[in-house]
C-alpha cells in the first residue's frame, strides 16, 4: 500500500485522549490494510510491560501494539520514566535502566543530545518496518521553558516529517484558548506542521459546535478533523491511576469482595482487569482498614517504592488490618512489590530505594526479600499461563521446604503457597489467565450467586479496539486524514 506519513497526536495538555486516539487509529489503520505500530519518545508513568525480549515500555505503547497487531518493542517507547517521589524518576532507556534522576537535572539541556539521538534512532528503526508509525505527543506542546529540552514533540515531530494533529480536550474547558493557544505559540517551521485538530470529549448534541468548528479552523487557519464524544462503554487500559480511587467500596451480596489496597505507589493496576469484569467479582481500590475488614480477598499490587509503602501501611494501620482480616478468613495475595510486603522483612542495604535499610513485613508470608540493582524484566510461562516480572529485588524462603506458587516453563519456582488463603508472587498479569482466577475464588464458591462462563480476556480487548475503532471512524474525517497523510510536500 501506499506509504503515509508518519503522523503525531500532540496535546494541548496531559489527560487530553492522545493514547486512546492512537490506539483507535492504529486499530483503525490495521482494519483499512495498512500496517502500524505506535510510537512514543519519552513517556512518564508507573505503569509498565515488559517486551517479549524482556525490557520494560510504557504500557500505553504496549496496548497500541495490540491494537496494530504487532508485538510491542523497545523503539515504540524507547525512554521511559518511573517517578519514584514528587522530584525524582527512574530512566529506562531502550528498556533498561540506566539510574535515577532529580527532575531539575533530567530536564536541563546537558546530556539531551545522547537522548534525542536514541529516541530518534528508534523511530528510524520503526519508520523502516511499518506503515504509519502513529507517534503520541506528550503533555503539552507549549511549554516554552522546556522547548530547547524538549525531544518527544515538535522537535521529534520534526526528525520524523511528521503530519501533526492537536488534541484538545473540551471536557475540561476552554478549548478554543488551549487549542489556539498551543498553535500560535509554536515557531513558524512548527505551525506549518500542524494540519489539524480533533476536539475531543464532547458531551451532548454535536450540533451545538458547529459554530465552534468553524470559528477554530477560521483561527487557527487548519481543518477540525473532526470531534470525538465522550463515551463510557468501551474499555481500553489505562495508562494512569488517578480514578482507581473512585472505585470504592460497597460489598455486594453473592459476590465476592475482592479489595486493591491503594498504595501511594501503586505500579501495574492492570494486574486487576480481567478479575474487575469478572460477574462473579466486585472489585474496589482502598486503603480504609474498615472496608478492608469487609473484604473476601485482599491483594497487596506491586509498587515502585516498596520500602516507603510498606512503611506508610505500618504508620497508617492498614498493615494491621490486613493481618487481622486474613486472621478471620480474607484471603491475602501479593503481587511484586505487594508479595515483598507480604514476608517476614524487606532489606534494602545498599539503598536502592531510599535511605531505608530494613522494615519487617506483614509475616504473612516465611519469606525475606533483598533490594538490588538489577531490575528483573521478562515474559514467563508457567502451568496457568502468561504473565511477565518486572521487579528489582530477590526473595527467598526461611524455611528448608519452599512452597511454591507458580513453576515456570524454564524450570524456575516463583512466588509462595502458605494455603488458598494466602500467596504471593512476581508475576504480573496472573490474573490474566482464567485458570488462576478460579483458584484465587474457589473457597468463596458458597457465596458466589452466579456461574459465569470462563471470561475471554483476549477476545474481550480486541472486541473493545474495534468498538474504539468505530467510535472514532464516526466522528473523524477520515478520508481528509489520509489526503494529508499522502499528500506530497
Amino acid at each position: 500500500m501506499k506509504k503515509l506519513h508518519p503522523i503525531m497526536l500532540a496535546g494541548t495538555g496531559s489527560d487530553v485522549g492522545k493514547s486512546i486516539l492512537a490506539t483507535a487509529l492504529c486499530r483503525i489503520f490495521l482494519q483499512d490494510g495498512y500496517h502500524p505500530a505506535p510510537f512514543k519518545a519519552q513517556n512518564m508513568a508507573l505503569n509498565s510491560y515488559a517486551t517479549p525480549e524482556g525490557l520494560e515500555i510504557g504500557r500505553a505503547q504496549a496496548v497500541q501494539a495490540e491494537a496494530a497487531g504487532i508485538p510491542c518493542h523497545t523503539d515504540m517507547n524507547p525512554l521511559l520514566l518511573k517517578p519514584q517521589s514528587d522530584h525524582t524518576s527512574q530512566v529506562v532507556l531502550n528498556g533498561r535502566p540506566i539510574g535515577n534522576r532529580d527532575a531539575y537535572d533530567y530536564f536541563r539541556k546537558e546530556g539531551r543530545e545522547e537522548l534525542r539521538h536514541e529516541v530518534c534512532a528508534a523511530f528510524d528503526r520503526l519508520n523502516a518496518c511499518y506503515n504509519p508509525v502513529v507517534m503520541e505527543g506528550a503533555g503539552s506542546i507549549s511549554e516554552l521553558n522546556l522547548r530547547d529540552s524538549d525531544i518527544v514533540n515538535m522537535p521529534m515531530a520534526r526528525h520524523a516529517n511528521a503530519d501533526v494533529i492537536v488534541v484538545g480536550d473540551i471536557d475540561r474547558g476552554g478549548v478554543f484558548a488551549s487549542v489556539y493557544g498551543s498553535i500560535a505559540l509554536q515557531p513558524p517551521e512548527d505551525r506549518e506542521r500542524i494540519k489539524g485538530i480533533i476536539i475531543n470529549k464532547f458531551r451532548g448534541d454535536l450540533r451545538l459546535f458547529d459554530n465552534g468548528r468553524k470559528m477554530l479552523e477560521n483561527l487557527c487557519g487548519v481543518p477540525v478533523l473532526g470531534v470525538v464524544p465522550y463515551y463510557k462503554d468501551i474499555h481500553i487500559e489505562e495508562e494512569d491511576s488517578v480514578d482507581l480511587a473512585s472505585k470504592s467500596m460497597q460489598a455486594e451480596r453473592g459476590k465476592v469482595n475482592v479489595a486493591v489496597v491503594l498504595l501511594r505507589h501503586l505500579s501495574n493496576f492492570t494486574d486487576f482487569n480481567v478479575l474487575e469484569r469478572d460477574p462473579r467479582v466486585h472489585l474496589f481500590y482502598t486503603n480504609n482498614t474498615e472496608d478492608l475488614m469487609k473484604s473476601d480477598i485482599i491483594i497487596l499490587p506491586g509498587s515502585k517504592s516498596t520500602l516507603s509503602d510498606l512503611y506508610e501501611l505500618r504508620r497508617n494501620g492498614v498493615a494491621q488490618a490486613i493481618i487481622r482480616a486474613h486472621r478471620e478468613g480474607a484471603t491475602v495475595m501479593g503481587i511484586c512489590g505487594g508479595y515483598q510486603m507480604m514476608g517476614v522483612e524487606v532489606c534494602d542495604p545498599h539503598h536502592v530505594e531510599g535511605n531505608i535499610e530494613r522494615l519487617p513485613g506483614l509475616g504473612l508470608l516465611p519469606t525475606t526479600t533483598t533490594m538490588s540493582g538489577e531490575k528483573v524484566t521478562r515474559q514467563v510461562t508457567c502451568e496457568y499461563g502468561a504473565g511477565y516480572e518486572i521487579h528489582m529485588g530477590e526473595t527467598r524462603p526461611l524455611d528448608a521446604a519452599p512452597s511454591p506458587l507458580l513453576h515456570l516453563s524454564d524450570g524456575a519456582e516463583d512466588g509462595y503457597l502458605v494455603d488458598e488463603h494466602c500467596m504471593g508472587t512476581y508475576v504480573h498479569g496472573i490474573l490474566d489467565n482464567p485458570s488462576f482466577i478460579e483458584k484465587l475464588l474457589a473457597p468463596f464458591k458458597d457465596k458466589m450467586a452466579q456461574t459465569a462462563q470462563t471470561f475471554d480476556y483476549h477476545s474481550f480487548k480486541e472486541q473493545q479496539y474495534d468498538l474504539l475503532a468505530a467510535h472514532v471512524r464516526q466522528y473523524i474525517n477520515l478520508d481528509l486524514l489520509y489526503q494529508i497523510l499522502q499528500k506530497n510536500d
